[in-house]
């Protein structure tokens, strides 16, 4: 299973996130399987427009979740860690939705108000 991992500002648009897709898809040649997204930002408007868009299943990764994936994350932000209390929210994400023996196939993009990571899973 392949998953990208979004971290996101609230009210992100639709075309950043499809933006960003884009280039992590481009990065590594796969097309991901899910979107994985911190479960506080599930409902947002501009990320369920370009899941729509892209007919991909959406999945909304606990804090619990998250913060378990942080060991395994690659990159760290200031930032992220005094907002959220975990320093990587994308790969965080992807990390965790991919199951405890993913890895990363693609390290943490900055977008405008977005961060994408993907991650493959064991059975990938």
């Amino acid at each position: 299973m392949i998953v990208a991992g979004l971290g996101l500002r609230s009210g992100c648009a639709a075309d950043v996130i499809l933006d960003l897709l884009r280039k992590a898809h481009e990065r590594c040649g796969l097309r991901p399987d899910l979107v994985a997204v911190p479960a506080f930002r599930y409902r947002e408007a501009g990320l369920q427009a370009a899941i729509t868009r892209l007919g991909l299943t959406l999945r909304a990764v606990t804090p619990d979740e998250l913060a378990a994936a942080q060991p395994r994350c690659i990159t760290r932000s200031v930032r992220a860690q005094a907002a959220l209390g975990v320093a990587s929210v994308a790969e965080g994400c992807a990390l965790a939705a991919a199951g405890a023996r993913s890895r990363l196939i693609v390290p943490r993009l900055t977008g405008t108000h977005a961060t994408c990571a993907m991650a493959q899973g064991e059975n990938a």
